[in-house]
């Protein structure tokens, strides 16, 4: 069963970011959604991958990723996503400095954090390895978002 915190902190976790996409602009949104579905999709697949590694561990019982992964899925990885998109694209090291800063502070405190309140802590990995875990699919956002910028182009041009 989930605890209390627990399930305060899923409900922040999803509404929260969800909230700031209204501030984003229709345009933004339209721009950038492909590719934030896109990594939240490979968020999703990396996370089940990482809890049969048992990289991470959560408190409750009994383990449900429904409860315990998807909402870090559902919540903040598609909007961050928008916003990063938004603040940075054009600017490769901008992007690079805003993901690792975001990617650093949730790997080297949020997560800390969550342990010492038990809801989850790192089992297999350190926080650095973490952090890269994370922080890689800044990368491939990116590229993904170049790629359909192109097509877009090409498109427009035929």
């Amino acid at each position: 069963m989930a605890s209390k915190r627990h399930k305060i902190l899923n409900l922040f976790l999803i509404l929260l970011p969800w909230f700031s996409v209204v501030f984003i602009g229709k345009s933004s949104v339209k721009r950038y959604s492909l590719a934030a579905v896109f990594i939240a999709i490979f968020e999703i697949i990396n996370h089940l991958y990482g809890r049969k590694r048992k990289w991470w561990e959560f408190y409750d019982k009994p383990k449900s990723f429904i409860r315990d992964e998807l909402p870090f899925d559902i919540g903040p990885y598609f909007p961050m996503s928008l916003w990063f998109l938004k603040f940075s694209y054009g600017n490769f090291k901008k992007f690079v400095l805003i993901n690792a800063i975001a990617n650093g502070l949730f790997a080297f405190l949020f997560i800390p954090f969550l342990k010492k309140i038990k809801i989850v802590h790192l089992k297999r990995l350190n926080y650095f390895q973490f952090f890269t875990y994370i922080h890689y699919k800044a990368y491939l956002l990116y590229g993904i978002q170049q790629l359909i910028e192109r097509s877009k182009r090409n498109i427009g041009t035929t």
